[in-house]
């Protein structure tokens, strides 16, 4: 039986695990009776999309993401398309669609994942033409993202005091939105379009949404006495936040957004300039996903 060939793709900022560390873990727990493997690193941003398109094109079985969320968009974006299998190692910050999917965070187990070949065809979700794995955000969690982006340092401690601080400043916006033609009016201080269940670190913004159900879940936090943020957190952080008096859920195939100041929006945390108008859209099962 000939072997199959797997390439993990490398975030070296992701984390603190280093190249050695994950050589080390992957020679010692990968099943190397049946892969053939190489660890590739990126070096600049987006880098991870043209290195798993190369690895797709050159008929790679399987591309392992070594990172967070944003690893994740970058190796998915370069496979769109492709039948080669996506695979995660989480060594992000918050590891979002690792943990939506249950990839365990340790990378021994998360290679265990890999070896069993257990393979998931999940949904792929776009915002105009950028894909996203995870979420996409067009209000506070665009802000936080830009903000945590600029961060020297990551982690749960950093993140809360960031959505601490700016939750106090932010200023809710009046929205536009539609959801499979339903049009909608929502003073929001959140629009969340969700394919998986959280942001990471366990805070869950659409605990209903199915990755594979080839349905969007629209969250939208409304407008609320600023001295409830720690209610509507720690809902989140139970996976009761669609129960607060005011959230609002919403799911369709296509979801727009508009607002004639938007500017700004994340896809799996990362932040980046947008249109005024954002249309979203799903393509059911079209990435190929090892899962326990």
């Amino acid at each position: 039986m000939s072997q199959k060939h797997i390439v993990f793709i490398v975030n070296p900022k992701s984390g603190t695990e280093r190249r050695k560390e994950i050589e080390a873990a992957v020679r010692n727990n990968l099943d190397k009776t049946r892969f053939t493997y190489e660890i590739q690193e990126t070096q600049f941003a987006k880098h991870g999309t043209q290195l798993a398109k190369e690895a797709a094109e050159k008929g790679a079985y399987a591309v392992v993401a070594v990172g967070g969320d944003g690893s994740v968009n970058d190796v998915a974006t370069g496979l769109e398309g492709s039948d080669t299998i996506l695979g995660i190692i989480p060594k992000g910050s918050g590891n979002g669609m690792a943990r939506t999917m249950g990839i365990p965070l340790p990378v021994e187990e998360a290679l265990k994942v890999i070896n069993r070949e257990h393979v998931q065809a999940i949904d792929v979700a776009y915002a105009n033409d950028r894909l996203f794995i995870s979420n996409a955000g067009v209000a506070f969690d665009a802000l936080i993202s830009k903000k945590f982006a600029k961060s020297e340092r990551r982690g749960l401690a950093v993140y809360s005091w960031l959505v601490t601080k700016y939750m106090w400043l932010y200023k809710e916006w009046d929205f536009s939105i539609t959801v499979d033609g339903k049009q909608l009016k929502e003073k929001a201080f959140m629009v969340n379009v969700a394919n998986g269940k959280q942001f990471g670190y366990n805070f869950h913004i659409a605990p209903m949404a199915d990755y594979t159900d080839g349905l969007l879940d629209v969250i939208v936090i409304r407008k609320f006495p600023k001295i409830l943020g720690g209610v509507i957190a720690l809902r989140a952080m139970t996976g009761t936040i669609a129960n607060s008096p005011f959230v609002r859920h919403y799911k369709g195939k296509e979801v727009t957004i508009t607002h004639p100041d938007l500017r700004l929006m994340q896809t799996d945390g990362d932040a980046h300039e947008c249109a005024n108008l954002i249309r979203f859209s799903i393509k059911h099962a079209a990435q190929r996903v090892f899962v326990p």
